[in-house]
């Protein structure tokens, strides 16, 4: 597959059961301004929160992230489960990747378990990180939770070790890209440099335990692909709009959290 043509509007929102209804009742969360998401989630309150900006000057370059090299064990994935949940696209995948060395704990392996698109509606925003306060139209978000340690992606959640994020900055040129196999949504392997940090998920409920990977060069997909995007909606089509929205699907990025005094280290000098 040459491009990310499963973005489109046929993108279906799964259809939830009655129980599942009710459990998600009281707890709806969204972008918009002034919406407090530590008043529903306390996580979301806690000191080492994601996303955050990277000041390229203060990272620290630590020599010991090069002594296991950071290895995407990555397949291609033919059984995938693309969803539209309002908030975002998530790409859940059926088949096995692993990731392992790097920052990760020496013998640990964190299976990838979903992708997801944080973007912007116009090109001056849409990451979710910042590099020296720049902005991206796009990132990209690799999930992986530890399966050495862990039996599923839930008990994982909020757990020392138990999370780590591959994120890649997106812009937009001439290029495509197959979004079904990982290995290419990753920069060539002379260009992997990267940040490392502890945070947290960047939607609720929060939970901190995240070792973000930050890939230094952006990924590139041709703008058209990145207007697909745009188009998205919040809503099935009919449905009617909560007042006050348009129900197009963006902007949907969590404002950066203070550092407070974690330290960012880089792989690269």
């Amino acid at each position: 597959m040459a491009d990310l043509s499963f973005i489109e509007d046929s993108v279906a929102f799964p259809e939830k059961e009655e129980d599942e209804e009710e459990e998600e009742e009281g707890v709806e969360w969204g972008y918009e301004e002034g919406v407090e998401w530590g008043l529903v989630f306390p996580d979301a309150n806690g000191e080492y929160q994601s996303p955050i900006n990277l000041n390229s000057r203060e990272a620290r370059y630590d020599p010991s992230l090069l002594d296991v090299r950071l290895s995407p064990n990555y397949v291609v994935c033919r059984d995938c489960e693309v969803t539209n949940d309002g908030h975002t696209i998530q790409v859940i995948l059926k088949s096995k990747s692993v990731l392992l060395g790097g920052p990760l704990p020496q013998g640990h392996e964190f299976e990838l378990y979903e992708v997801r698109f944080h973007w912007g509606r116009e090109n001056q925003r849409g990451s979710e990180h910042t590099v020296n306060f720049k902005a991206f139209p796009m990132e990209l978000h690799l999930i992986h939770w530890n399966s050495t340690l862990f039996s599923s992606i839930d008990e994982a959640v909020g757990k020392p070790h138990g999370i780590a994020i591959i994120a890649l900055f997106v812009q937009g040129k001439s290029k495509t890209i197959p979004c079904f196999n990982p290995n290419t949504l990753l920069p060539d392997p002379l260009l992997r440099d990267y940040w490392v940090y502890e945070g947290s998920l960047t939607i609720p409920p929060c939970s901190e335990g995240v070792t973000w990977i930050l890939f230094r060069y952006p990924l590139t997909i041709s703008q058209l692909q990145i207007e697909e995007f745009r188009r998205l909606r919040t809503h099935v089509k009919g449905a009617e709009l909560v007042e006050g929205c348009d129900g197009i699907l963006g902007d949907n990025f969590r404002p950066t959290q203070p550092l407070s005094d974690r330290v960012i280290r880089a792989a690269f000098q």
